[in-house]
């Protein structure tokens, strides 16, 4: 057989990734137009899809029949739709990216404290800035927060030019228990309405979104996933074995640092504008590689489009479940994040005996 000779197994996997690929594009399409339909101003799937078409010059299909159509799809709907695909698509390559470069199917951007800290950084701006903080000082302080915790969960767990997995983990709980200490020490000393705004970011909501916000993340996410792509070969090789990727010449420290900058840069813009949501990235690869297999070139777009769909649809029912109600977005993601998590590793367990 020579070297260009793809095997029927090949050729069946490859058939499967393009099929799964497919649809999660047709899923995300369809659940975008979905969304942008439902609110209180009725619109439909084809004032939608006319709308869209007008804006880019294209004399196709209907416009909002309603007053009120045209502005609220454009200044309200579709800025929200767009956020939750750029959020869920940061978190589910995030998740990815962590999980192959920790080698650990426990590790979600939540390890590293990247959440945690951009909490802390939201509700000192909160309880400096009173109940009226400026949406904009808000996100900034968590971004920056974010950040910065991640960097000293780095520093912290790293020893003699070595970061060890279960130190860098470790180190991650300690300082989430530090920043939960920061953020109960804000909650108790805010006055009551902002007690009320620190609560309610933390359960986070897509409430807010809007085209600046969409404008200051989508560069962040679409450079996260792209440097993503970039290592992804490298992740490869590094699920042979710490040891074994050494060996072939992969500088695992500079790798790590590599994705521990990534993960940052695409948590802390994300969850600066939509507070923490919880499980999409923790859950999300987990589903992609049963769908796909544990390859990163396609794992890592794979989690990318699942997580915008899985945040797209969360975002729907917090919308919809309730009649004149938001939901906030992190209560959804975990009260189904944690059974669907349950669920996969009971099958792990039944199939391959557990992960570890």
């Amino acid at each position: 057989m020579s070297l260009g000779t793809v095997t029927p197994a090949q050729a069946s996997s490859r058939t499967r990734t393009g099929i799964v690929l497919a649809g999660l594009l047709i899923a995300l399409a369809v659940a975008a137009v979905f969304s942008a339909c439902i609110g209180q101003v009725p619109t439909g799937p084809g004032e939608v899809l006319g709308s869209i078409a007008h804006r880019v010059g294209l004399d196709l299909g209907p416009l909002p029949a309603h007053p009120s159509g045209e502005v609220t799809l454009w200044e309200v709907r579709f800025p929200r739709v767009v956020l939750a695909i750029l959020v869920g698509a940061a978190l589910g390559c995030a998740g990815a990216l962590l999980q192959g470069v920790f080698a650990n199917p426990l590790a979600e951007p939540g390890v590293i404290g990247v959440s945690a800290g951009a909490a802390v950084g939201a509700s000192a701006a909160i309880v400096v800035g009173g109940a009226f903080a400026a949406g904009w000082t808000v996100a900034a302080s968590a971004f920056i927060a974010g950040l910065i915790t991640t960097v000293a969960v780095y520093v912290l767990a790293r020893h003699d030019g070595r970061t060890e997995v279960v130190t860098l983990v470790l180190t991650g709980v300690a300082v989430n228990a530090f920043a939960g200490g920061l953020i109960a020490f804000f909650t108790f000393i805010a006055s009551p309405a902002a007690r009320d705004q620190i609560v309610f970011w933390q359960l986070g909501s897509l409430n807010g979104a809007t085209w600046s916000a969409v404008a200051v993340v989508a560069p962040m996410t679409v450079a996260g996933i792209a440097a993503t792509m970039v290592i992804a070969a490298k992740l490869d090789l590094l699920s042979l074995g710490e040891s074994a990727a050494r060996h072939l010449g992969l500088d695992v420290e500079r790798l790590r640092l590599i994705a521990v900058l990534i993960v940052a840069l695409l948590v802390s813009s994300s969850v600066a504008f939509t507070g923490i949501i919880l499980f999409v990235g923790l859950v999300v690869p987990h589903l992609m590689r049963i769908a796909v297999g544990p390859g990163h070139r396609v794992l890592i777009p794979a989690s990318a489009l699942c997580g915008s769909l899985v945040l797209l649809l969360a975002d729907l029912g917090a919308r919809s479940l309730v009649a004149n109600a938001d939901l906030p977005l992190g209560m959804l993601t975990a009260l189904v994040g944690g059974p669907f998590f349950f669920w996969l590793l009971r099958r792990t367990r039944a199939r391959q005996g557990g992960w570890a």
